[in-house]
């Protein structure tokens, strides 16, 4: 019996989870944004796997009432950790990444590092990673590229409650000649045991981009969590 509820207590090595978000406004103005996030974790023993899918994209109505696509991201990546001791690890990072109204037609990178978790308490954690890398990228009608760089990244997260959680995701990328930097700040409330509301406020920046192209973008999202 014993070992039966051993058996039962057993936390599984997966954690996934999904996000959707959909807006539509209708009247003077037509417009429709979706985004969709898949979070999948698997960890077992010294080792972490990490593998994330996102999509974005909004459409508007122009002057002449046509809806156009006014926005269009992706971004695929998968990361291993390999755990040291409670606090420290190395990682290995890949992610590819699209943004159609960026002036880049594509930017990709590979980093490897070493990680700490700074913080490890029941109801918060905070990992600092640093590492080289290099970023693979192509400008618009332009030719293929490649700089090295200097990744830095910060994951914070608190449990204000039971119900309630605060995140924020800091990453820069330091290159040659373009340094990016994403800020994710969430703020996320649980409506039952698998099922929570979202709200995040994101931050991207280059230093150096395309002509008439902007070097900072925001988002604001609203979005349905589903935890399996």
């Amino acid at each position: 019996m014993v070992a039966e509820e051993k058996k039962e207590e057993k936390k599984s090595p997966w954690t996934s989870t999904a996000e959707l978000g959909f807006i539509r406004t209708t009247g003077n103005t037509e417009t429709q944004t979706s985004a969709l996030k898949v979070d999948v974790v698997y960890e077992v023993d010294k080792w972490r796997h990490t593998g994330h899918v996102e999509g974005y994209g909004s459409e508007s109505e122009n002057d002449v009432g046509v809806n156009v696509v006014s926005a269009e991201r992706y971004e695929l990546s998968g990361k291993s950790d390999y755990k040291f001791n409670e606090h420290d690890y190395m990682f290995g990072l890949v992610k590819l990444q699209k943004d159609r109204f960026s002036g880049f037609e594509y930017e990709d990178i590979i980093s490897l590092g070493y990680g700490r978790k700074a913080i490890k308490q029941e109801n918060m954690e905070l990992d600092l990673e640093i590492g080289p890398g290099v970023r693979f990228f192509k400008i618009d009608d332009g030719v293929s590229d490649d700089e090295a760089l200097l990744v830095l990244a910060a994951n914070y997260w608190w449990a204000i409650s039971d119900t309630s959680k605060f995140t924020q995701d800091l990453s820069t990328e330091i290159g040659e000649n373009i340094t990016s930097t994403k800020s994710v700040t969430g703020i996320q409330a649980n409506i039952n045991s698998t099922l929570a509301l979202k709200f995040t406020y994101t931050i991207r920046n280059k230093t150096k981009v395309p002509v008439d192209t902007e070097k900072t973008d925001t988002e604001v999202a609203m979005t349905l969590v589903y935890n399996f």
